[in-house]
């Protein structure tokens, strides 16, 4: 119940005073955890090279801001949270894919206000996106009923929700999910992600094959003080095709892509580069 308490009182507070708190909690985490603090300036080091660590403080002040709006987003109405969303760029390429009556298929990297693009899009088309149970069981039905508003409707990382994904994509429908996210075993492939291997989804890249798909790339910048989130809506900057592993490749590449243009707000301290028990390691080593 304390969770559950506490993500209800972070969803009544100011958008504004979340991030400030999330901020603090930050730093916080930084602080009093040597293996996050490890994790994070590892692979923003890796990623961003001599540029680390000038960006360092923003990426630890973001990071705690992206953990606490989600109750924000999730439980305030739905209009409140689209009004937040106070710029859009390349929304012509929906247009576009809806006009030829496509499918699409949103790419979404753990960046900025990620969960704000999901539910932008559900206010004005039907969506359905991937999701994986959260780590606290208590919260899962306030998650479940804050990803199921607008026209928007979740499918569990499983067979049941694979075969709802693409009977989305084929109905013309929009489906989102996080590529950055690290799969179980069985379910990935070693593929460079800012030139070291990551255990990567196989799963994007084969929704891509899917006849007639359109692929976006999708990313919210969290604006300061408060003010909301600029969604940007991107064609790739690559075709996303070849086998199944020149698609995974391709998809990595996007996320870079999409996370360079807005490094502080990544979620660094994301175990990205975990090897899943039974998986083996890369080719050449970890």
């Amino acid at each position: 119940m304390l969770a559950q308490v506490l993500f209800r009182l972070l969803a009544a507070l100011p958008l504004s005073l979340v991030h400030r708190l999330g901020a603090l909690v930050g730093w916080l985490s930084y602080a009093l955890s040597p293996k996050y603090r490890a994790r994070l300036k590892g692979n923003l080091a890796q990623a961003m090279g001599p540029a680390a660590k000038r960006l360092r403080a923003s990426v630890i002040a973001e990071s705690g801001k992206q953990a606490l709006e989600l109750p924000w987003i999730l439980l305030r109405s739905h209009a409140e949270v689209v009004a937040k969303v106070v710029q859009v760029s390349g929304w012509e390429l929906v247009e576009a894919a809806k006009a030829d009556g496509a499918g699409m298929l949103f790419l979404v990297p753990h960046l900025g206000g990620f969960e704000a693009t999901a539910q932008y899009y559900a206010s004005r088309g039907k969506m359905t996106v991937l999701y994986r149970p959260p780590n606290f069981a208590e919260l899962m039905p306030l998650i479940t009923a804050g990803r199921q508003r607008g026209g928007m409707s979740i499918a569990p990382a499983e067979m049941r929700g694979v075969r709802k994904l693409i009977k989305a994509l084929r109905s013309g429908e929009a489906i989102g999910m996080l590529p950055d996210q690290t799969p179980d075993v069985g379910e990935g492939m070693w593929a460079p992600f800012f030139d070291r291997p990551a255990w990567t989804m196989t799963l994007a890249a084969r929704l891509s094959e899917v006849k007639g798909v359109q692929v976006i790339c999708c990313w919210a910048e969290r604006l300061p003080g408060g003010r909301g989130y600029h969604i940007r809506f991107q064609a790739p900057t690559e075709p996303i095709e070849g086998d199944t592993a020149a698609r995974v490749a391709a998809i990595n590449r996007q996320m870079e892509a999409m996370i360079r243009a807005c490094p502080t707000q990544y979620l660094w301290g994301y175990h990205r580069y975990k090897r899943p028990s039974k998986v083996p390691p890369p080719e050449g080593g970890a």
